[in-house]
């Protein structure tokens, strides 16, 4: 046992009530906003290594949207959920098979706007102290879920900036042979800044272009929850 969440999840939560991120005042979905809205869940827990892990999930090559690309799990809040919690720990469920009751729910982060899906999400950021298997529950939406170590994150041979063919420019990590850029790169990089573990050091001046979707880039160290459980 950890004895519960690390305190510097707590201070990503008191440092965004105190409006001390640039990334979430610049971001904020624009008034009487009726454009479609999401949530994803940010969920950490204990690494087997140490430290702690976030479960990110890469989507399927075939998808019409966002094809390939690495996310949080999450989906558009229904009628009937709960607002974003509720949203957030459905799609988890439907995505990735995680038993919701095993989450601690910490608290709900800003609705961030994404201009080109004209959509408003709410990051949940949540703690599992035990983490069960998760695995890519619905084939046709998730190919690969993976707990990347928050250590790997904090790496500076693993960050750069990734450069999109229509000239989109965003913080940008690979993992486990994943390559994490866009809106779920500049989450991450924005609450490891805030919780004052980001040790800096990488160079922004280093750009790849982001890959087209298609196999996951080379790797000996995938880590499924099953497989490190």
């Amino acid at each position: 046992m950890t004895g519960g969440p690390p305190s510097w999840m707590d201070d990503v939560l008191l440092a965004v009530r105190a409006k001390e991120s640039d990334y979430f005042s610049r971001h904020m979905p624009p008034p009487r906003h009726r454009g479609r809205r999401a949530a994803v869940l940010m969920l950490y827990g204990p690494h087997p290594a140490g430290g702690e892990d976030v479960v990110l999930t890469q989507r399927t090559a075939h998808l019409r949207s966002h094809a390939g690309q690495v996310s949080f799990p999450g989906g558009r809040i229904d009628p009937d959920d709960d607002g974003p919690v509720g949203a957030a720990l459905r799609e988890a469920h439907e995505e990735i098979g995680l038993d919701p009751s095993g989450v601690e729910i910490l608290g709900e982060l800003p609705e961030l706007f994404l201009s080109a899906s004209n959509s408003s999400v709410t990051p949940v950021l949540g703690w599992w102290e035990r983490p069960t298997p998760v695995y890519a529950h619905s084939a046709e939406e998730v190919e690969r879920v993976v707990r990347v170590p928050v250590a790997e994150l904090t790496t500076p041979r693993n960050r750069f900036t990734a450069v999109h063919p229509s000239g989109y420019r965003s913080p940008a990590y690979t993992v486990d042979g994943l390559f994490i850029w866009g809106f779920t790169a500049a989450l991450l990089t924005a609450t490891l800044d805030l919780a004052g573990i980001d040790p800096g050091g990488w160079d922004p001046t280093v750009e790849r272009e982001v890959p087209r979707p298609g196999p996951p880039l080379p790797t000996d160290r995938t880590r499924t929850t099953e497989e490190t459980r």
